[in-house]
């Protein structure tokens, strides 16, 4: 059974965006989109700075060599999208969710993210170093290989995650809830896990990770 959610998050404010939206061949830095829909298209080789997007769904997107550095995403879904590779470095991204995309290798470092939902994304080597997170939900994603370090987490809510070798160094897991979440091993400090739950199955994980033994 998946954990129960310790936090609330406030939704995309979306119940009323209903048209279709055309982006135009070339996005320029600082460009300004809002309200409305963009589905079953290829968005390729864009690269452009503090583009801001507010009350948009993406449908269907594939975001192919895109390097939105600074991007501002603001009452945004993303549905079935695929955003694999994609660089949204020092981002800012507030209400916004991520449902079924495929994320392998996205780039997130020095981020800042309020009130996000990612869920059943494949989100293998995704990059959240440096990153400023809170009131976020990651649930049922596949995280092998992440990389979380030097991260500020905060009101985190775990939910069936596959994690295994994703990194955590100098990231507190202070109040975050690993117990439902399947790893082999982590890359992560000793200090850094006080305060974290875990179930007593990882226990063994750990004290293998940090050359402990365990007595029976």
């Amino acid at each position: 059974m998946p954990a129960a959610k310790k936090i609330k998050l406030e939704s995309p404010r979306l119940a009323t965006v209903e048209q279709m939206l055309d982006l135009p061949e070339y996005i320029t830095d600082r460009a300004f989109f809002e309200y409305g829909v963009v589905e079953n298209c290829t968005i390729d080789g864009q690269q452009a700075y503090k583009v801001r997007f507010d009350q948009i769904i993406f449908r269907n997107v594939v975001f192919s060599n895109i390097s939105f550095t600074g991007i501002e995403l603001t009452d945004v879904l993303f549905d079935h999208c695929d955003l694999s590779n994609a660089d949204f470095s020092d981002a800012i991204i507030h209400r916004t969710v991520f449902h079924s995309c495929k994320m392998i290798g996205i780039q997130l470092p020095g981020s800042t993210l309020r009130n996000i939902r990612m869920e059943q994304c494949l989100m293998d080597y995704a990059n959240f170093r440096f990153a400023n997170a809170k009131q976020m939900i990651l649930q049922e994603c596949q995280l092998n290989r992440s990389d979380f370090s030097n991260a500020v987490l905060k009101q985190m809510d775990f939910i069936q995650l596959d994690m295994d070798q994703s990194s955590w160094s100098n990231t507190p897991l202070n109040g975050i809830d690993l117990s439902s979440c399947q790893f082999y091993g982590l890359i992560v400090n000793p200090e850094d896990l006080k305060g974290c739950t875990i179930a007593r199955e990882q226990a063994y994980l750990f004290a293998a990770l940090f050359g402990l033994r365990l007595k029976d």
